[in-house]
């Protein structure tokens, strides 16, 4: 099945940011004093991190100052890996903080890195943002740069600095300069509207995406957060559609006999993996996004959906139910060699495989508990990580090392409870953090870092 291919997409608007330069300041700090997190070692006790107001010589510089720090700090903090010292115990003030940090003094609250920075407007009106990482007990600069931008865009800037302590101090990549986009949930639950959203990994820069006049589910970036793909209901007719996030364009993915689901991008980003329903019968196939072939990867009576690439694009995970009962299968990415992968008590659904390419993370229910969990992708070292009335649908933070998800509480007889929330855990299992969103939100996808 063919049909004439897509145009070209057009230059990324929205998501242009215009950091016209990056400038490393100063040098890095010896090896053999190096600050450092293992955050391969299970549950780890927060690093004490100082982060003071970013300084700046002018009312608008000094707000910037401010607000860039709690954001840095913020980021940092949720990742359960470092633990912010209250700015009220800093003992050297922002307003000497214009040359190097008196180190005693952040010795004395038990600081053991701090990050040092200053905003500047520089004279074309783009704001310079500068930033240092100390070991205070070392005394080294572990790392400094300089950024220019657009004013607009001091909370991406914050999310940059964050990444690249997070990524300095543990030795892996950062996740906060990312996005998620989800399904945002209102009305009674008799008629539930649910829109297309996007925001920010932190919550902030909100956005519907869709009116709500159709019923959307199971949103996926691409591998450039140009594109999302995703599940719509026009008609009554279940459709996999692609949504521009530049231009709102929505497009159809084919016109297909039967019901079409379950979407998600190939590593690459040229092609849409997903399942068709014909004659009762679910399979998987993929669709290449230009030419509009479509290729059939799985053929069996069963129920075969939720497919998920390897990040090598070399192998499958999905759930089928070819078994008897819902269970995690892995396949090549051509459909042979179809293993199972989940023998635990229980039903599987929902495979993710994680970005790194060692674990895949699932959703089972047992005995009437849902539960988020990840296994290698043999199917050993299974650990389960949330339960709940029902938690569902993970995804991964890009580095590897946080899932998303959301929980829903259960409905009384009245019509009361049933809210919908998104919640992060780190594979510990131990940081379990509600993001918060304007409203019900449930089906969460977590892009890429931005490039």
């Amino acid at each position: 099945m063919a049909s004439k291919g897509r145009k070209a997409s057009k230059p990324r608007l929205a998501w242009v940011w215009l950091l016209a330069t990056v400038v490393v300041i100063g040098g890095a700090g010896s090896a053999a004093a190096e600050l450092r997190i293992d955050i391969t070692q299970g549950t780890i006790e927060p690093l004490p991190i100082a982060v003071p107001d970013l300084v700046g010589a002018t009312d608008a510089q000094v707000r910037y100052g401010r607000d860039i720090a709690r954001v840095i700090a913020a980021d940092l903090e949720r990742s359960g890996l470092f633990r912010p010292i209250d700015p009220k115990s800093f003992i050297q003030s922002e307003a000497t903080m214009q040359t190097l940090p008196r180190f005693g003094d952040w010795r004395l609250i038990n600081a053991q890195a701090m990050i040092q920075g200053r905003v500047e407007i520089v004279s074309d009106g783009r704001l310079r943002v500068e930033f240092r990482l100390w070991d205070v007990f070392a005394e080294q600069q572990m790392v400094g740069v300089a950024y220019f931008t657009i004013p607009e865009n001091w909370r991406r800037v914050a999310h940059i600095i964050a990444d690249a302590a997070y990524k300095r101090i543990t030795g892996e990549d950062g996740y906060f300069d990312t996005r998620i986009v989800y399904i945002a949930e209102s009305g009674s639950h008799l008629r539930r509207i649910k829109r297309l959203s996007i925001m920010d990994q932190d919550g902030y820069n909100h956005r519907f995406l869709t009116d709500g006049s159709n019923l959307v589910l199971t949103p996926r970036f691409s591998p450039d957060q140009q594109e999302i793909t995703y599940l719509s209901y026009f008609g009554n007719l279940p459709r996999v559609y692609i949504f521009n996030i530049d231009t709102g364009r929505q497009e159809v993915l084919g016109d297909f006999p039967g019901m079409t689901y379950a979407p998600r991008f190939l590593p690459d980003g040229k092609s849409v993996i997903m399942s068709m329903a014909k004659d009762g019968n679910s399979e998987i196939y993929t669709m290449d996004l230009r030419t509009r072939v479509v290729k059939r990867l799985t053929f069996h009576s069963a129920i075969d959906t939720s497919a998920s690439y390897s990040p090598d694009g070399l192998q499958i995970a999905f759930n089928s139910d070819r078994g008897g009962t819902q269970q995690l299968y892995v396949m090549n990415a051509n459909g042979g060699n179809v293993r199972r992968i989940s023998h635990g008590k229980g039903r599987y659904a929902t495979p993710v495989w994680s970005p790194r390419g060692d674990l895949i993370a699932f959703t089972k229910i047992h005995r009437a508990r849902f539960f988020i969990g990840v296994m290698r992708t043999d199917g050993s070292g299974e650990r389960l990580l949330a339960e709940d009335f029902l938690v569902e649908a993970p995804t991964w933070a890009p580095n590897g090392r946080v899932l998303m998800y959301f929980r829903q509480s259960p409905t009384s007889a009245d019509g009361k409870g049933g809210r919908s929330r998104l919640y992060s855990i780190d594979l510990t299992g131990h940081n379990e953090r509600e993001i918060v969103t304007p409203v019900d939100a449930s089906d969460p996808a977590w892009s890429p870092v931005i490039p």
